[in-house]
């Protein structure tokens, strides 16, 4: 081991305070396996906060007055690749199956329950805004406000937009200029009509009323399984019967909800209860 690897080294004792910490705060299950993961992602913390232990950054983060660096410790652990358009036969099923089936009600309402930084809240919104001629709502939520804050920007680097129909991409982005060149901006139009607030899905849900549609894409890995139980009931309670709920590919909803139907892999029908 190097004198560099050893410093960062997070021990086992520390690493149970982050587990607890994140479970508490967030709903959060870190594995035992993730203790490299999480002692190399957290470092980059300490050393720009001028910390030197992982137990002083611990009694840092855990002060009510520091939320912020706690959800910049969050997003460094769970930060997840994400890019528009991910997982395209959700999409496609979208656009195929579900927005037609829609097609004479008053007003579709869709929720991105983990937006992150907004790719997948902005893919939806452009499927919405191309088939959709009547109404629609769409709210994006994230645990962590700073990605909330890139998402309400809506600037993305090109490497992260290759997946947008070119179609799409004229229509509803905006090729950057001077600092922002090598980036696009989803159009302003279409980022009136996204809605974004900061949700914790593992505590009681704020009232957002009812929706047709739910994204819950790759979140679930991060939490146990009595958890997961209980976001994913939750968020039933807010899905109209025969509504969806889309999850990741590596999810599975199986034995969590009497109500869900399984109709392709990681998408989900709402039964009537």
């Amino acid at each position: 081991m190097t004198a560099a690897t050893s410093e960062m080294a997070l021990s086992e004792q520390e690493f149970k305070l982050y587990q607890a910490l994140f479970a508490q705060k967030l709903g959060i299950h870190l594995p035992d396996q993730k203790i490299t993961l999480v002692g190399t992602r957290l470092w980059k913390r300490l050393r720009a906060c001028g910390i030197s232990s992982y137990t002083s950054y611990f009694q840092l983060i855990n002060q009510p007055e520091q939320e912020a660096e706690l959800c910049r410790a969050l997003e460094l652990i769970t930060t997840n690749e994400t890019y528009f358009f991910r997982e395209p036969r959700h999409f496609d099923y979208l656009r195929e199956h579900v927005l037609p089936a829609l097609k004479l009600q008053d007003c579709v309402r869709i929720w991105s329950a983990a937006c992150s930084s907004g790719e997948e809240l902005y893919s939806i919104a452009m499927v919405l805004a191309d088939l959709r001629s009547g109404r629609w709502e769409l709210l994006g939520s994230d645990i962590n406000q700073s990605m909330i804050e890139k998402a309400r920007r809506a600037i993305y680097v090109d490497q992260r937009t290759d997946q947008i129909p070119a179609d799409y991409r004229r229509r509803f982005c905006r090729r950057g200029i001077g600092p922002h060149e090598g980036s696009l901006r989803i159009d302003s139009d279409l980022r009136s009509r996204v809605r974004l607030r900061r949700i914790e899905l593992h505590y009681t849900l704020p009232d957002i009323g009812m929706f047709d549609v739910v994204f819950l894409r790759n979140v679930m890995i991060y939490f146990d399984n009595e958890t997961r139980k209980q976001v994913v009931q939750r968020i039933v309670e807010h899905l109209n019967p025969g509504g969806h709920l889309f999850v990741g590919h590596s999810e599975s909803l199986r034995g969590i909800s009497p109500r869900l139907k399984q109709l392709l892999p990681a998408i989900y029908r709402v039964e009537a209860g």
